[in-house]
């Protein structure tokens, strides 16, 4: 997707076609700036050599429920990851190392990974923490899959609609907490970068989920006001 002066890569963290698409953007799209769905702590996890892992002491700053969720996110990853071949976040990592490699600045754009565990832990209800037993549930005695789609690739638009439509259905707050409001955090960081590098190439690469959201947002018609007091 584009606008003005932003390219927009939606991705999935474990597909193969997202590798080529990221690697292909950057050095035939050639852009100034690469602006990343990471903030500083998910960054340094990704690139450095020992792995960071959440530990039972963050639970003080992140809570129970956001840490019990970042421990389940992590697990599937991976175990989706080896089914594909393609270690989680790869693609990310891949647009770091090329946009070093060209010395494009890197822009990180996405809400602080403790403020999103934070706010998890805090509007996650017991309706919906019932939902995802009772779908877990049905998923092994039942074995059907809802949604299918080829994991080595990114899903198209309906299918990624319609999985956000279900989360939103589903798990209200969850959907609020990690795609509604990290949507307008990285939408206002480009609009940002947009506003202050109007003569550069901008390359967005963010989770599919969110690129229709916030390329939305970003072309949303502002509303400005002045108001005149009379002597």
């Amino acid at each position: 997707m584009q606008y003005k002066n932003l390219t927009i890569i939606g991705t999935s963290h474990i597909a193969r076609q997202s590798l080529e698409e990221v690697g292909e953007a950057i050095i035939e799209g050639k852009p100034d700036i690469v602006a990343l769905e990471l903030d500083r702590k998910r960054l340094y996890s990704l690139m450095s050599k020992q792995e960071g892992k959440i530990s039972i002491y963050d639970i003080r700053r992140i809570g129970l429920k956001g840490f019990i969720f970042s421990l389940i996110g992590a697990w599937a990853e991976k175990k989706l990851g080896k089914l594909v071949g393609v270690a989680p976040g790869s693609e990310m990592k891949k647009a770091v190392t090329l946009a070093k490699k060209h010395n494009m600045k890197l822009a990180l754009i996405d809400q602080d990974i403790e403020i999103t565990l934070r706010r998890f832990s805090k509007a996650l209800t017991w309706k919906e923490k019932w939902n995802f037993m009772a779908d877990i549930i049905r998923q092994i005695f039942t074995g059907k899959k809802e949604i299918e789609f080829d994991l080595t690739k990114v899903p198209d638009k309906k299918i990624i609609r319609k999985l956000i439509n279900k989360v939103k259905i589903r798990y209200p707050n969850i959907y609020r907490v990690l795609i509604e409001e990290r949507n307008e955090v990285m939408a206002k960081n480009l609009e940002k970068i947009m506003e202050e590098n109007e003569d550069k190439k901008i390359l967005a690469i963010i989770g599919a989920g969110h690129e229709e959201d916030i390329l939305n947002i970003i072309k949303r018609p502002k509303i400005s006001y002045s108001i005149s007091i009379g002597k």
